[in-house]
C-alpha cells in the first residue's frame, strides 16, 4: 500500500480528528477558542509566568539514529554517497538499497532507559521544563499514532516514549513540551529515493524509492521542491494532521518546531488549534509555548539553535542546543558544566530559557562524564539558582572586556562566544540585584555599571553575598565602580553569583 493511501485511509478512519480526504488549507479543523489563525489574533498571545520563570529545561533528543553511534542526521547521510555514514553503513549493515534506515528501527530497544530516574535526576540539576522528541526529520513517531504506522509503540522499543516521559515529568513536577522536526522532513528525506552513481550498485534506487515503505520516506518531490520547507500543499496538509494529533492527544505546555512557523496559513491554524486546545485543557488557565525559529513580534517564544541573543529581546525566547552532538556519537566531545552555566546565565539576563539536550545512549542511559556534568550543574544550581529562576533582565543585560567579539545575535553562534572574568552578568528579582563573574576572576570584581556616578543605578547597595557562601564579603563602591575584593574562599565552580540588596 502506498503511503498517500496509507495516510488517507488512516486519517480519514480517526473520526476525532475532524478530517476529510481532500481538504483544503482553509478548512483544516481547528480547536474552537479565542484565537484565529491570523497574525493580529495571533498576537493576542500571553507568555505563561511559568516559562519566564523557569529559565531552564532539559531536551531528549532521541530516537532510533542513535543506533549507529554515528551523531545527528544519520537517515539521511546514510544516503549520501561517499559519507562516513554511508560508508559506515554499507561496512555494518549493507546496501540501502536493501537494508535502509527502515532495518535501523527495530534495532533501536530502549532496553536500559529508566524514564522516571531520569527525570528525578533532571529535576535534581534543576531544569523546571523537560521536552521529548516527538519526531525527528526521520518521520518516525516517538507517539502512540492512529495515522501513522511508523511508531516507537509499533516498532522499536515498542513504548509509548511520549506518553512515558510525560508520565515521569509530571511525576515529579517538571513541565512538558515535545519537539516535532516533521515539517522539514518531506524534503529532508529524498535522498533515499536516490542511487548510487558509481561501483557494483551504480543505478540501483535506494530503498526509499520502494513504494512499500514509502509511508516512512515519503513519496517523491517534485522538481525543485527542495528547500527547507516543503511547497507540496498536500505534504502540508498532512503535517498539520500529524501535529494536530500530537498536540491534542498529550496537550503539552511546550511544542517546538525545527523551522520557522510552517506554510503560512497551515501553520497559524496549527498554532491556533495548540493555543486554543491548551486554554479548553487546562479549563481556561493557558500554559501554552510554542517555540520556532523566526522573530515572534509576542506571537510565540522564539528559538535560537546553538546560539544566542547579543542584547535583551523585549519577548521571551530560547535557545536550543545539546551537550554533544544532537544523536549520540561514540567518542563526541560535551560542554563541561561551566559551559552549560556561562550561557545560561547569559541567556536569562536577555530575558531568555535554555533548553539543552542531553544525549542519552541507544540504549537509553547516560554515559559517566554525562553524569558528572549533571551533578556539577544541579550543585550551581542548588547555591545560584535564586538568582536564576523568577528573575527578570536588568536595565541592562550586564557588561563585557573591551576585547571582547562583536557576535550578533542568530542561530550558531554560540562557539565564537569566549567568556571571561571580565564578563558580568545581572538579573534581578524585587529589590535584589544578582551579579555573575562569568569565569574565576585574576583579582577584584569590578562592576562599573554599580559605580556611585553610574547613571543607571538609582539605589544605594545595602549589602553584598556571595551565592553558595557564608564568607563576609568585602567590597567598596567607588565613583567609576563598585569593587567587590577577591574572596580567598571560592566555591566549586567557575561561575560566581553575588546578591547586591539594594535600598
Amino acid at each position: 500500500m502506498s503511503k498517500q493511501m496509507f495516510r488517507k485511509m488512516a486519517i480519514a478512519a480517526t473520526v476525532t480528528m475532524g478530517f476529510a480526504i481532500g481538504l483544503s488549507a482553509q478548512e483544516l479543523p481547528v480547536n474552537s477558542g479565542p484565537f484565529k489563525p491570523t497574525d493580529e489574533s495571533l498576537k493576542q498571545y500571553q507568555y505563561p509566568e511559568w516559562f519566564r520563570d523557569a529559565k531552564f529545561g532539559i531536551w531528549a533528543h532521541w530516537g532510533p539514529q542513535a543506533v549507529p553511534r554515528h551523531g545527528d542526521w544519520y537517515a539521511r547521510e546514510m544516503y549520501e554517497e561517499g559519507s562516513d555514514d554511508y560508508k559506515d553503513h554499507l561496512a555494518r549493515y549493507g546496501h540501502p538499497s536493501k537494508s535502509g534506515y527502515k532495518d535501523i528501527i527495530p534495532l533501536w530497544k530502549a532496553e536500559r532507559w529508566d524514564p522516571e530516574k531520569l527525570m528525578a535526576l533532571y529535576k535534581k540539576t534543576g531544569a523546571k521544563y523537560f521536552v521529548s522528541m516527538g519526531s525527528h526529520h526521520d518521520n518516525f513517531f516517538l507517539w502512540k499514532s492512529k495515522i501513522h504506522k511508523w511508531n516507537a509503540v509499533n516498532m522499536g522499543p515498542h513504548k509509548d516514549v511520549v506518553g512515558i516521559w510525560q508520565q515521569a515529568a509530571k511525576k515529579n513536577g517538571l513541565y512538558f513540551g515535545v519537539s516535532e522536526h516533521l515539517a522539514a522532513s518531506y524534503t529532508w528525506f529524498q535522498a533515499a529515493h536516490r542511487a548510487d552513481t558509481a561501483g557494483g550498485f551504480k543505478g540501483v534506487k535506494y530503498d526509499g524509492y520502494n513504494a512499500q515503505y514509502q509511508d516512512l520516506y515519503h513519496t517523491q518531490a517534485a522538481p525543485g521542491d527542495n528547500g527547507w520547507l516543503t511547497t507540496n500543499p498536500e505534504w502540508m496538509k498532512e503535517w498539520y494532521a500529524d501535529v494536530k494529533e500530537l498536540v491534542d492527544t498529550y496537550h503539552p505546555d511546550l511544542l517546538y518546531s525545527d523551522s520557522k512557523l510552517p506554510f503560512d496559513e497551515v501553520g497559524r491554524k496549527m498554532l491556533a488549534n495548540f493555543y486554543n486546545g491548551n486554554l479548553s485543557y487546562n479549563k481556561g488557565k493557558a500554559t501554552a509555548v510554542y517555540n520556532c525559529k523566526e522573530p515572534s513580534n509576542g506571537k510565540w517564544a522564539e528559538d535560537l539553535e546553538r546560539g544566542v541573543q547579543d542584547s535583551i529581546s523585549p519577548y521571551p525566547w530560547q535557545t536550543d542546543t545539546s551537550i554533544g552532538d544532537w544523536f549520540y556519537r561514540t567518542g563526541q566531545k560535551y560542554k563541561s558544566s561551566t559551559d552549560i552555566l556561562q550561557m545560561l546565565v547569559d541567556i536569562v539576563s536577555k530575558n531568555g530559557n535554555l533548553l539543552i539536550n542531553i544525549v542519552q545512549t541507544p540504549e537509553g542511559d547516560l554515559e559517566p562524564d554525562m553524569l558528572k556534568t549533571l551533578d556539577e550543574i544541579g550543585n550551581w544550581m542548588a547555591a545560584n539558582g535564586q538568582g536564576i529562576y523568577g528573575t527578570r533582565p536588568w536595565k541592562i543585560f550586564g557588561e563585557k572586556p573591551a576585547s571582547a567579539a562583536d557576535v550578533k545575535a542568530g542561530n550558531f553562534n554560540e562557539g565564537r562566544i569566549k567568556y571571561s572574568d571580565k564578563d558580568i552578568r545581572f538579573t534581578t528579582k524585587d529589590n535584589t540585584l544578582y551579579a555573575f563573574c562569568l569565569n574565576v576572576p585574576d583579582g577584584d570584581v569590578v562592576i562599573k555599571s554599580l559605580g556611585k556616578d553610574s547613571k543607571l543605578n538609582d539605589k544605594k547597595i545595602a549589602s553584598i553575598k556571595m551565592l553558595g557562601s557564608t564568607d563576609q564579603i568585602s567590597w567598596q563602591q567607588n565613583g567609576d565602580a563598585l569593587v567587590i575584593k577577591k574572596p580567598a574562599h571560592l566555591p566549586d565552580w567557575k561561575v560566581l553569583g553575588f546578591e547586591v540588596e539594594l535600598k
